[in-house]
């Protein structure tokens, strides 16, 4: 699997410089997304899984525990 390295700051994270952001990075098959205070912990996944899951969140599809 490829490391990503160059990561983009959520534009959702507001302006300021900080660790309270959301940050995303792109490989050729994978997205990889951390948050800043915790770089070394990141999640991964594809684009269609991570469109799946929005979609869901935005719906209310998701099932309830």
């Amino acid at each position: 699997m490829a490391t990503p390295t160059h990561w983009q700051k959520s534009s959702f994270s507001g302006g300021g410089e900080g660790n309270a952001c959301v940050e995303l990075a792109a490989t050729p098959a994978t997205l990889h997304l951390r948050e800043s205070d915790t770089p070394a912990t990141t999640l991964t996944t594809t684009a269609p899984a991570l469109a799946h899951l929005l979609q869901a969140i935005r719906t209310g599809g998701l099932p309830t525990p």
